[in-house]
């Protein structure tokens, strides 16, 4: 094994905890089940900053992170909730909003992957987020109202295929030195689970919980600064210029150029105007020629 491939090892362990969690659920160990996928978003945490401190980023690990991701935070979360709580709806609504979860997170996922996200943010509640949420609220279910649970799940749905923006924290690295600390770090996470599961997971249920609220509060505090600019700018009426015309003209000049700029606002002559007058009085001429000639001239009575 070499050094640029722990990476992807540390992937490979999410995906086997994803499906150790899903035998975990069908042997009646819920609270087993929900701490493997804690751990499993442990691991998710770590394989990007382990292959950025390294330089080991590649296209391959990228789709397997994505991959397990599906099935460590979308499945065997759903198969939590299913087993815990939505056994007790008509089996066709139950399987329904089961089904729903993993499927937006695979949208999640695949939106991730051919998008660009907003510098320190990402676009949408992230899978592992939504995963670790539904599976330790599937521990509450004896407590809560079975239709808390559909409308939990269905929102966490929604959540990650929105445009909601959440803090992206994986811009926090690490360093090469700090790289073999975190095998230790995994053990112990693991002791911890196996000997306190079902009181972590609900411990943990509260921050993960807070962070799908956080989002939905910095988009509703944004929404309503865009709102407020909107309402004290007021809307500017649109200046409509006229042009100038001759008599405005005359007035500031005055005098006898104003009637010389009237005569002109009024419009050029039209082409061929003298001349039509010329036409006029020759005609009138030759008329007048003809009355003449028809008259008796010289005669005396």
């Amino acid at each position: 094994m070499t050094l640029k491939s722990l990476p992807n090892w540390f992937t490979v362990g999410n995906l086997f905890l994803g499906i150790l969690a899903i035998i975990m659920v069908f042997n009646g160990r819920s609270d087993m089940a929900s701490m493997l996928v804690i751990v499993a978003m442990l691991l998710d945490g770590l394989d990007g900053r382990v292959a950025r401190a390294l330089n080991a980023q590649s296209e391959f690990g990228k789709e397997l992170d994505s991959l397990s991701d599906v099935i460590s935070f979308g499945v065997a979360p759903a198969f939590v909730m299913y087993v815990a709580a939505f056994q007790g709806l008509n089996p066709a609504l139950g399987w329904i909003a089961t089904a729903i979860f993993p499927i937006c997170g695979a949208l999640r996922l695949a939106r991730y992957n051919v998008t660009e996200g907003l510098p320190g943010y990402f676009l949408g509640l992230p899978i592992p987020a939504a995963g670790g949420v539904l599976c330790t609220l599937a521990l509450f279910s004896e407590s809560i109202p079975i239709w808390v649970m559909v409308t939990a799940s269905l929102a966490l749905s929604f959540l990650m295929v929105s445009t909601v923006k959440y803090p992206n924290f994986k811009t926090i690295g690490l360093s090469r030195r700090v790289v073999w600390i975190t095998p230790i770090i995994i053990i112990a996470a693991a002791s911890v689970a196996v000997l306190h599961p079902g009181a972590l997971s609900k411990l943990l249920f509260i921050p993960l919980l807070l962070y799908a609220l956080f989002g939905l509060r910095k988009n509703a505090e944004l929404l309503s600064k865009v709102a407020k600019r909107r309402m004290r700018i007021p809307s500017r009426p649109k200046l409509i210029r006229k042009p100038a015309q001759g008599r405005r003209r005359g007035r500031i000049l005055g005098g006898g150029r104003r009637e010389e700029l009237r005569e002109e606002s009024a419009g050029p002559t039209a082409p061929g105007h003298g001349a039509r007058d010329d036409d006029r009085e020759r005609t009138q001429q030759e008329k007048a020629d003809k009355e003449e000639a028809r008259e008796p001239s010289g005669i005396l009575k």
